[in-house]
């Protein structure tokens, strides 16, 4: 394993909630994706052998059955915009359908999924 919960910590600390800058402080460290999902907050870090390192959520929310990508994007634009927190996008992730989402640090996307595995929107990170 390359990186620890303590440098994945600091690396969520220092970015400040700057998306760009802590997907920058992550590949740094030896993250090559991770995984949040929308339920239960869970976030599952992995480097370049697949070795993962999880960390607890503290969501609770029913992921809904009827996908509204339109919604689900003005939503993500507002959260991008710093006018919610990650508790809030993580809600309005489960009521427009966004079950999960990966990010690629070697590609520099980040992919939402709908709850039966289908891609719903792949956005390309900024670099910083």
């Amino acid at each position: 394993m390359e990186f620890n919960k303590n440098q994945i910590e600091k690396a969520n600390i220092n970015s400040n909630f700057n998306f760009p800058k802590l997907v920058k402080e992550l590949k740094e460290i030896g993250v090559t994706n991770f995984k949040t999902f929308v339920s239960n907050g869970l976030t599952e870090y992995f480097d370049q052998n697949n070795e993962q390192i999880s960390f607890d959520g503290i969501n609770n929310f029913s992921i809904s059955d009827q996908l509204n990508v339109a919604k689900f994007e003005e939503r993500l634009k507002l959260h991008q915009q710093g006018g919610t927190d990650f508790l809030t996008f993580c809600k309005d992730c489960a009521e427009n359908g966004v079950d999960n989402w990966v990010v690629d640090l070697q590609k520099m996307t980040c992919t939402y999924f709908d709850k039966k595995g289908n891609s719903v929107l792949v956005e390309k990170i900024p670099s910083i």
